[in-house]
Formats: C-alpha cells, structure tokens, sequence
C-alpha cells in the first residue's frame, strides 16, 4: 500500500467529526427550543410531528445532509483505502469535499441563504463524483 493510502483517512475521520459537530448542534437547538417553549417530547416523536412543531430545524435538516452525498465520499475513500490507489489529486479531492460540506454546515445552521449554501453543496457534490471518476480511470486504465 502506498504512504499516501493512509492519508485518506484524515478527510474522513474529519468528515466524522463534522457531523459529530452537527449532531450536538442538533440536540442542543432541539432541547433549548423543546425546555423554551415547553414542548412535550412526544409531540415531536416523528420528523414530520417535529417540523409541524418545531421552528429552528436547520441542524436536523443539515444532519439529514450529512448521510446523503457524503455516502459517496465514504465508499470513494474506502475504495483509494483498500486499493491503494490513494493519489495527490484523490487526496485534494477528499479535502475539498470535507471543507466544502463544513462550510455547508456552517451556512445552513448559521445565517441560512439557500443560493450560497447550494453552491457550496453543489461544488461539495462535485468533489465526490471527481472522486469516483478518477477510481473508474484509474480502474479502466489498469484493466
């Protein structure tokens, strides 16, 4: 496995770390709204309960995002592990991803514009497909 192999690692284990971050945003936006405005736990026993109830969901939403594209970026970064096909490009790929989504995080759960915060989603999206694309050619070029 080449040195490099490794080093993906780094931008998903950040990538864990975010949504850790957003997970305890979550809860903590959550919990203030529910104790503020003395919401019964039950009424928000299902996202659709708790979007009828609740007014601050950009966490949960944003946390929702966090298990959609990035998927791709995980299985992306398992795949350059187990085959050590981890290159500079793959490597700067991956991190671009990870800053893109924080920086999505930051917008959605912060001031929330939704033409900022889908560039940046779009540009994150963008990284993942790169990612596979550079596997498929890698893989078409050695077949």
């Amino acid at each position: 496995m080449p040195a490099a192999a490794p080093s993906i690692v780094w931008p998903m284990i950040a990538q864990v770390l975010l949504t850790a971050i957003v997970w305890v945003c979550l809860y903590i936006a959550r919990i203030g709204e529910m104790n503020a405005r003395q919401i019964h736990p039950q009424s928000v026993k299902t996202s659709r309960h708790a979007a009828g109830v609740l007014e601050n969901v950009a966490a949960a939403d944003n946390f929702r995002n966090l298990f959609e594209v990035p998927v791709l970026f995980f299985a992306a970064c398992g795949v350059l592990l187990a085959t050590g096909r981890v290159g500079s490009l793959a490597l700067i790929l991956a991190w671009a991803f990870v800053g893109l989504r924080a920086l999505h995080s930051f917008i959605h759960i912060g001031y929330n514009r939704v033409m900022h915060r889908f560039l940046v989603y779009a540009l994150s999206t963008l990284c993942a497909f790169a990612l596979w694309a550079l596997i498929a050619f890698d893989f078409w070029r050695g077949a």
